[in-house]
């Protein structure tokens, strides 16, 4: 179930963000919407709450999720077990919004 590629997934993996998505910032949150064929996908927009937010702006095509879930760490001052479990959650659940590396 799910992408193969989010399975294979590990702490070294580069994360970017897919090209067919469109981000709009309200406050500290995301709204991501998927477009097709040039038309945005209503059915299919995506809400990040402040966390999520976050992790999004660190997957920047540079970064790894080892990276991402240090500055997780140190910014909501959690310990890296949680940091790591919220992190592959996250890729998990935004799968079809992430590209793999």
């Amino acid at each position: 179930m799910g992408d193969k590629r989010i399975s294979m997934t590990g702490l070294k993996s580069i994360l970017s963000h897919s090209k067919s998505i469109v981000t709009r910032k309200t406050g500290n949150e995301y709204i991501l919407v998927p477009i097709t064929n040039n038309i945005a996908d209503m059915n299919s927009v995506y809400t990040l709450n402040e966390t999520g937010a976050f992790i999004w702006d660190r997957i920047n095509g540079a970064r790894n999720v080892e990276e991402i879930i240090a500055a997780l760490t140190e910014e909501y001052d959690i310990d890296s077990q949680s940091a790591e479990k919220d992190v592959f959650s996250f890729i998990e659940n935004m799968s079809k919004y992430l590209i793999i590396q």
